[in-house]
């Protein structure tokens, strides 16, 4: 029986372990933590990713390596590497770490983006901010994810305070300035790769964000429909110049009728999570099938879908449990501010029934601002 090692022990390896059970996998996590809800449906070590002991341990049981999230070390991805397959490739999950290597990246491949600057001290954060002009946004290079580690510059007075709050992180992840971007949409390409190269995409998906936290995906994204192809060309380029394997998502932003890349998630990822009941595979099964060179499945949609993002504590679950393509996920999560413990989806067969099934579903629990985001691409 063949043992799926992951390093990273989060919701998404949760379901990852989830899916595979069908294609009778057996897993093991590595994690920093011992509460990682991970745990709760395989055996998981527990210690520091660089600790070259216990991924000495890890290597010897598993088959084959992947990762959960995209702040795993890329040098114990390295060292995994020299003892076990790893997929994503660790390179992969290098430049994507770097939102300087990722942007030039981008850029060299044809993909438009925000101008940007690598700032190295104040005095290069005070001439990028000339160049580019205000409003924009001073970002660290590494380890920012959900709106974390960002800066948004509106004003003078504001480079003072964003250097305050940001400057010492050039010594340990370095920092990047992006012209803000005043999109009319922000789009996701979730797509896969297997060893062979062959390339598949789900439909592309509209995602609505609150506090730089993912609040809601609809899938497809009908209104985007006239870009798609362009932004699966996008990603293809992308798994390609990387020979990735495996699933990732290029997040994307509309703005006045051309597309810009904002970041790769190196990873199966939050705005795929509606393919779990709205597609023939979901991103997890395909990640997994990816990884050990297994043919991919179709990722054809099923009706229409949206995922509602739950932050910090659990709603009731009744009201979407009574609709009838209404789907449940928690995360067996503590509730905690900021914090995902789960999500919702609903699939229906019409735009027009999915949006009476969101209608209903946020009047109950409440959530009447989350759904509003979504209704008027439906009706």
């Amino acid at each position: 029986m063949t043992t799926v090692g992951i390093l990273g022990g989060g919701q998404l390896a949760r379901m990852m372990a989830i899916s595979g059970a069908p294609l009778g996998l057996r897993f093991l996590l590595l994690d920093n933590v011992a509460d990682a809800c991970a745990g709760q449906f395989a055996p998981m070590l527990v210690g520091d990713y660089r600790d070259e002991d216990i991924l000495a341990e890890f290597a010897g049981k598993i088959d084959v390596a992947t990762f959960d999230f995209e702040n795993v070390p890329a040098e114990s991805a390295h060292w995994l590497s020299g003892k076990v397959a790893v997929f994503p490739n660790p390179n992969a999950l290098a430049v994507s770490q770097d939102r300087l290597a990722e942007k030039n990246l981008f850029r060299e491949l044809g993909i438009g983006v925000p101008e940007f600057r690598d700032i190295t001290c104040f005095e290069d954060l005070q001439s990028a901010i000339a160049e580019i002009g205000m409003p924009c946004i001073l970002k660290t290079r590494r380890l920012g994810y959900d709106g974390k580690g960002q800066f948004r510059i509106k004003a003078e007075a504001d480079i003072a305070a964003a250097w305050t709050a940001l400057g010492a992180q050039t010594l340990t992840v370095g920092l990047i300035l992006e012209a803000f971007v005043p999109f009319q949409r922000e789009i996701s390409v979730v797509a896969v790769r297997g060893r062979d190269g062959e390339f598949r995409h789900w439909a592309l998906t509209e995602n609505w964000h609150e506090q730089g936290v993912l609040s809601a995906s609809l899938a497809p994204a009908t209104e985007a429909a006239a870009f798609e192809a362009e932004a699966i060309t996008c990603a293809r380029k992308v798994a390609e110049a990387l020979d990735y394997v495996g699933v990732f998502a290029l997040e994307l932003f509309l703005c006045d009728g051309r597309l810009m890349a904002n970041e790769m998630a190196p990873r199966v990822h939050n705005s795929g999570h509606w393919t779990i009941e709205g597609a023939e595979t979901s991103q997890f099964q395909n990640h997994l099938r990816a990884v050990l060179g297994l043919p991919l499945g179709s990722t054809r949609s099923v009706g229409v879908s949206c995922m509602l993002n739950w932050i910090g504590a659990m709603p009731e679950a009744g009201p979407v449990l009574q609709e009838s393509g209404g789907h449940w996920h928690d995360y067996g999560k503590s509730a905690r501010a900021g914090r995902k413990v789960g999500h919702a989806t609903l699939r229906e067969d019409s735009a027009a029934a999915l949006a009476d099934a969101l209608a209903r579903v946020g009047e109950a629990l409440d959530r009447q601002q989350q759904v509003s985001q979504v209704l008027p691409r439906l009706r």
